[in-house]
């Protein structure tokens, strides 16, 4: 049975498990809400867990809840720039963050004006870097409760921790923090590179089973 995921911004460890080991189809038609994955993650710099959030503009209230599908960046300010900065500045140490530096630019010079478009971006890079292909399919209207679906739309939520076995393995900076859990996959990637795949495919999936 396929599984729905949320797309969202260089997607956690918990979330791209399941990309790897499940047949996913993408959550289209939902309405955006924040504090969620959606348009943050979560690295490990020298001060510890990081927050890279992305700006949105915002719609007024008198006009409802929008889409997510609809909801556009906001090019106001170098956040791109200064998330790139971090990563550069976080992993550049790392065993394999120069292996996978220049694919890894072009998500952030070019422009994408829609959040969902862009954070298939950014998962489509980690795909390609992993080695499993992109999900392509989509759904086509919104339900709550689903039954012709496993349900992973939970792991969009970045308020509440994710229960997952997880391995340790060597993260930058270990000697100064305990090992930091459920990170964004860019966090496995930099660390273990090719490994990451057969370290994604050991995780047991967090889903609901319809």
């Amino acid at each position: 049975m396929k599984t729905l995921v949320h797309p969202t911004y260089f997607p956690s460890i918990a979330n791209m498990a399941v990309l790897v080991q499940a047949d996913v189809v993408w959550e289209y038609h939902d309405n955006f809400q924040k504090q969620t994955y959606r348009n943050r993650c979560y690295v490990c710099t020298d001060q510890g867990k990081h927050m890279l959030n992305i700006p949105i503009q915002h719609i007024g209230e008198n006009n409802g809840r929008q889409l997510y599908n609809q909801v556009q960046l906001d090019h106001s300010t170098f956040w791109k720039k200064t998330h790139l900065k971090t990563l550069q500045t976080a992993y550049r140490t790392s065993p394999f963050f120069e292996f996978y530096e220049d694919d890894l630019l072009p998500v952030f010079e070019k422009k994408y004006d829609s959040l969902m478009d862009y954070n298939f971006a950014t998962i489509a890079f980690l795909c390609e870097a992993i080695g499993v292909d992109f999900p392509q399919e989509k759904t086509e209207s919104f339900e709550l409760e689903t039954t012709q679906f496993n349900d992973a739309r939970h792991l969009v939520n970045a308020k509440k921790p994710v229960s997952i076995v997880q391995e340790t393995y060597t993260q930058v900076f270990d000697d100064r923090h305990d090992f930091v859990p459920n990170l964004s996959a860019l966090d496995l990637l930099f660390n273990k590179g090719p490994e990451s795949l057969e370290y994604l495919q050991n995780i047991k999936l967090p889903i609901k089973n319809a």
